[in-house]
């Protein structure tokens, strides 16, 4: 069998529309998908991940870096937009390189995304875990350090004791949650995730509206930390690492992509869902992140997963404390929703093609959910984040994405060369120049993640060729046809 087949979009489509009883529901508007983008693009981004890329890799320049990252993520989100506008269908980019380069570029790809999914879920989670500690500590509740803490992770008590972590007990509890509430149903999923937005959106403006008033501008000197000598440790080498790592807070608009097959119009509504939560999310994010560094040191940050709620402290108002830290708490579990949900939506589509087990498609009779998908990521992404640190989840989570932007950005060129004529509802301006100029932005800020997470995504990537060449090649419903 040709490994590199492709399939026919017609064909994409037909199967979406012939699926029968396992179709799922057409139950989301074009609000609906900017919210969910924004969902999980304001999270872990800023509330967490902020801190940090500022403490490791950039300092007060983490702001260069959010523009850096969304340079690359607007270029890509074209792209995105234009594939979503003609293949409509769950899977996102797994779907889109099926179509333009092939079976096995496909399998790579969506192997790649349950990675950015998944491992970014983690990633979250952990983060959860951090603000949801500090809050019940507000409340004299004082969670054991050892359950919030991975085997990897050490913390040193004011009596010079260095205590290490067991497990992080409250990241495994918010996963088991969410994975949950997905398998009883998409629309009440979306309708909880809207709530949190607005809830969020509205802390985020409080926290800069009220935070611009103790911003120490002492703190933007040195605004780019001269270079340590070793590549990514601050000057500009740190600043590419930097939007490598915060890259990961930017995948919410590939998450809109995955529900295409439950937009009402995706055509017009996913690009939309798309730019629009792009747009909004980056004039945030840099606003936040000035602030945020102008109320902290980024000396100060090193190893704190909450660093809102250390900025936060500064201030002379509890309730401001209180009210910030349940909205970022509320926001992450929307962050952590949203990725779980894109991830089955993946494995929805593998499944279907034949490349994963039947039962990743199977769908619930009562709740029109994918469920087993669900329930088999609640366990596997409890493990990563009960037992491994928030940084090496954030790199992990970052290259996925990024891999996943590269191939397609590639697989537009593509398209236009050997489906000239195709209808486009959406339409990437300057192809090929613009495509082009995507991946190789989002390749720098892979090559600048270091050789330890190129490993790791290698590792993962083979372990996905030997499922695909036992399992997936010889069940692969494109090869039986």
């Amino acid at each position: 069998m040709n490994i590199f087949v492709r399939k026919p979009i017609e064909s994409i489509v037909y199967d979406e529309e012939h699926t029968g009883e396992r179709n799922l529901k057409r139950t989301m508007g074009a609000k609906s998908l900017v919210a969910l983008g924004i969902g999980v693009i304001i999270g872990a981004g800023i509330f967490s991940l902020t801190g940090i890329a500022a403490a490791e890799n950039a300092g007060p320049a983490v702001v260069i870096a959010f523009m850096i990252a969304a340079l690359g993520c607007a270029l890509a989100g074209m792209c995105y937009s234009e594939f979503a506008s003609m293949i409509p269908m769950a899977g996102s980019a797994y779907t889109y390189a099926y179509a333009t380069l092939g079976e096995f570029i496909a399998w790579v790809i969506g192997w790649d995304l349950v990675l950015e999914y998944a491992v970014g879920a983690a990633c979250v989670a952990v983060g959860w875990s951090g603000y949801v500690t500090s809050f019940l500590k507000d409340f004299g509740i004082i969670f054991p350090q050892q359950l919030m803490m991975c085997p990897f992770d050490k913390v040193t008590l004011t009596d010079g004791t260095v205590l290490h972590g067991l497990i992080n007990l409250p990241a495994i509890l918010i996963i088991c949650l969410t994975s949950i509430l997905l398998m009883i149903g998409i629309k009440e999923s979306s309708n909880f995730n809207i709530i949190i937005v607005i809830v969020k959106l509205v802390v985020v403006a409080t926290f800069i509206t009220i935070g611009i008033s103790y911003v120490n501008t002492a703190n933007y000197t040195p605004f780019i930390p001269p270079n340590t000598g070793k590549f990514g440790e601050f000057g500009w080498s740190g600043i590419m690492r930097a939007a490598g790592v915060i890259f990961f807070s930017y995948i919410g608009f590939d998450t809109v992509s995955t529900a295409a097959q439950e937009a009402k119009n995706p055509q017009k509504d996913i690009p939309i869902g798309i730019l629009g939560s792009l747009a909004i999310c980056t004039i945030i994010y840099v606003v936040f992140s000035l602030v945020l560094t102008g109320m902290v040191n980024y000396q100060d940050m090193r190893g704190d997963a909450a660093p809102v709620a250390t900025a936060i402290n500064l201030t002379p108002f509890p309730w401001l404390q209180k009210m910030i830290k349940v909205g970022i708490i509320a926001g992450f579990t929307s962050v952590i929703l949203i990725l779980l949900y894109g991830q089955s939506r993946v494995f929805f589509s593998m499944s279907r093609d034949g490349l994963l087990p039947k039962m990743f498609s199977d769908v619930h009779p009562v709740w029109h959910t994918p469920w087993r998908s669900n329930l088999l990521f609640m366990f596997f992404v409890s493990i990563f984040a009960g037992f491994v640190p928030i940084s090496k989840l954030g790199h992990m989570t970052s290259i996925g994405t990024l891999f996943a932007f590269v191939i397609v950005c590639i697989g537009v060129i593509v398209l236009r060369k050997t489906q000239p004529n195709r209808p486009r509802p959406f339409r990437t301006p300057g192809v090929p120049g613009l495509p082009i100029a995507g991946a190789l932005v989002c390749f720098a800020m892979m090559y600048s993640l270091g050789w330890e997470t190129w490993m790791r995504l290698f590792v993962w990537l083979a372990v996905g060729c030997v499922v695909y060449f036992g399992y997936g090649r010889f069940h692969s419903k494109l090869a039986q046809k």
